[in-house]
């Protein structure tokens, strides 16, 4: 059967043929838009109900609400159809080329935004730095300065030789100009293949006669092109999210695999596609450790490609006992969810190409659907049956659950919760210009002031202190393991060149060294949360009895509640491949030429320290100011909004005038009316 295609003139890209099924599965997510947009409309009103000091933190939390973009990165397997799977997920079948340039490391974002239509695009890409360049090309990214550290001249030979050429085709396709974008931008109003062709997938072969290298646009940015970020009104999202599609862990400079950590590190979901063909073995030791960082709610693995099955219905379990016992054994997320599915068959039926499948497609599409249905028969449309079997509507159901739970609800209740604060505040102060004479303070308007900011000071500098006194515990735990790591490692090296020589290739497991430091993450982590807890009920406490001092039974409505404690990033960097894994030819001919077990040892100690400095940098500095950059900015907002309050208070105190004057008129009832429906709105998304 063949369905019309439709083509979308923004962008020149195949759009859906049948406008119904990608929504399918996102039912939860489009309720969480309509919360949203409930939420939205309750801080509208707010801001026209509050002072001028408690209105510039409803305008924060507008536009908190407002940057809300839950973003998943999917990663997985080369050759796994992860970017056809991000095309179907879309409802654009061609939308991201599938030949993306593997010498480039570009995470490309895909910013969806709700709308009507498909339309309204840009896109935006960011060039490697300098730094990057040069450590690519110059060094060989990591494994080719480890080859350099170990005197591995034959392998380094072999990189350099890599390098160059594509240092070479860089050139010949920018010319002059290749200097002057490292580390530039470049901004588009729109995109469409052409433009993403020529930032993000590979050029033709510059060996092919005739070929101008000049004036051939495909893949003339690819080579220097660091991240694309993509934006585009899309009519088959409810709700904003970020698709962030990555390049892959298997990468022979490692350049792609620090982009992927850092794109994991900005997300709390990860869809891991896999190949049915080949599944998920022990041989995707990179893959396998990327996710074993995650934890299993956090990890949604999608087996891609079916279709190429001879039998789905029976090889899916086998297919899913390896994998389960694969996460098993390697310490992975056991409880992931996996869902089975066809990217092809998605993008078949978005191309409206159903009646072109080949035999062996069809047929695992009827022996999966005989094995689903117990019949072939079928009483809906072909086209909305193939997108069920396609997997795409479990996929986006899941997605959008682990969304709405695990993001969407934390994140609008703590918007409400603040709001809420704000808007019973917006009723103390009512009182407090109606009866404030009744109540007669101990402090004055200005020291009431002047206390809350010693308040916020003494409570800001006491838990900054207390998460360093924290992070210095863990780094002393954290340099003791490595020390430990590097010292077991070279024993182990010298016990067996003393056993069995140098005939017999040497290997060590670092999951030693990854284990240790995910203790001691994770004990770290459980401080720094039961620290904050008690460092925000503190400054809720401290600022409620300077209302009260201050403010008396009037404040007493207000609904202060104690700031939401942030979650503790996972620790990606774990995931980070130490080079010593590998176990090449190379380490055999160094081995070889080194003259002395002991004098090997003391190379090979410095080498492993060495290779391990940055991967210990990252668990120890870069995670850690990540912490602290969040919980203190939860502390620091909390504060900063019952500053807004408290002047807002103050201003009411200072006024005066008749209370026929304030409450008797129609636009003040009014105004009471609108603070009550108000209220009524946000106290559902804080109880």
């Amino acid at each position: 059967m063949n369905i019309e295609v439709e083509i979308d003139p923004a962008t020149n890209i195949r759009a859906s043929a049948r406008r119904t099924n990608p929504r399918t599965g996102m039912e939860e997510l489009a309720a969480f838009a309509q919360k949203a947009a409930e939420l939205e409309g309750a801080l509208d009103r707010l801001v026209g109900l509050t002072g001028e000091e408690s209105r510039r933190s409803v305008l924060r939390l507008k536009g908190l609400l407002a940057a809300f973009e839950p973003s998943v990165t999917v990663l997985g397997q080369v050759k796994s159809g992860k970017t056809s799977l991000i095309n179907a997920m879309t409802g654009w079948a061609d939308l991201l080329p599938s030949d993306v340039n593997p010498w480039t490391s570009v995470v490309t974002s895909l910013h969806l935004t709700p709308a009507a239509e498909n339309g309204e695009t840009g896109a935006r890409f960011q060039f490697m730095t300098e730094d990057e360049w040069d450590r690519l090309t110059t060094k060989g990214g990591r494994i080719g300065e480890l080859a350099g550290r170990a005197g591995a001249e034959g392998e380094l030979n072999k990189i350099r030789e890599q390098i160059h050429s594509m240092r070479e085709k860089s050139r010949s396709r920018l010319g002059r100009n290749f200097e002057m974008l490292m580390g530039q931008e470049h901004e588009y109003g729109y995109f469409d293949k052409n433009l993403l062709e020529r930032y993000i997938c590979l050029g033709d072969d510059f060996d092919v006669p005739g070929h101008d290298p000049v004036n051939d646009e495909q893949g003339r940015f690819a080579d220097i092109t660091r991240s694309a970020e993509l934006y585009l009104n899309c009519h088959t999202v409810p709700f904003r999210m970020c698709l962030r599609d990555t390049p892959g862990v298997n990468d022979t400079f490692m350049m792609r695999e620090m982009v992927t950590i850092q794109a994991i590190r900005d997300s709390r979901v990860c869809v891991v596609v896999l190949s049915a063909g080949q599944a998920l073995t022990s041989v995707d030791m990179a893959l396998v450790r990327m996710i074993s960082t995650l934890k299993s709610r956090e990890v949604i693995i999608f087996v891609n490609r079916i279709d190429e099955l001879s039998d789905p219905a029976n090889q899916l379990i086998e297919i899913e006992d390896s994998i389960r016992r694969t996460l098993k054994n390697n310490d992975g997320p056991q409880d992931a969810q996996i869902i089975f599915g066809s990217a092809y068959w998605a993008g078949k039926v978005l191309h409206g190409e159903l009646g072109d499948m080949s035999d062996a497609n069809a047929n695992a599409l009827l022996n999966l659907t005989k094995a689903v249905l117990g019949t072939t028969n079928i009483d809906q449309p072909p086209a909305d049956h193939v997108w069920e079997m396609s997997g795409l509507p479990a996929l986006m159901r899941a997605l959008s659950s682990q969304i709405v739970h695990s993001l969407g609800e934390p994140c609008l209740t703590k918007i409400a919760s603040s709001a809420m604060a704000i808007a019973t505040s917006q009723k103390a102060a009512q009182t407090v210009m109606v009866a404030g004479d009744d109540f007669t303070s101990d402090v004055t308007m200005d020291q009431i002031r002047t206390e809350f900011e010693r308040i916020a000071e003494t409570n800001l500098t006491a838990f900054k202190a207390s998460m360093s006194d924290i992070f210095t515990e863990y780094h002393q735990r954290a340099d003791r393991v490595h020390e430990t790591f590097v010292e077991r490692a070279t024993h182990s090296l010298v016990s067996h060149l003393e056993v069995y020589g140098d005939e017999q290739v040497w290997e060590y497991d670092p999951a030693g060294l990854r284990v240790l430091l995910r203790s001691a993450y994770s004990t770290m982590g459980s401080k720094v949360r039961k620290d904050a807890e008690a460092r925000y009920e503190a400054a809720v406490s401290d600022t409620a009895h300077l209302l009260y001092r201050g403010f008396g039974p009037a404040v007493e409505g207000i609904q202060l509640s104690v700031p939401g404690v942030p979650q503790i990033p996972s620790p990606v960097t774990l995931g980070q491949t130490i080079a010593l894994d590998f176990n090449d030819s190379w380490w055999a001919m160094w081995w070889r030429r080194t003259r002395g077990y002991q004098a090997f040892a003391k190379q090979f100690r410095e080498l492993i320290r060495s290779e391990t400095e940055d991967f210990m940098t990252q668990m120890k500095e870069v995670q850690t100011t990540t912490i602290q950059d969040d919980f203190v900015q939860e502390l620091s907002g909390f504060l900063e909004e019952q500053k807004g309050i408290l002047l807002d208070l103050i201003s009411g105190a200072h006024r005066s005038g008749a209370v026929e004057d304030m409450f008797c008129d129609k636009e003040e009832q009014t105004r009471n009316d609108a603070l009550q429906e108000t209220l009524r709105t946000l106290r559902r998304y804080v109880t």
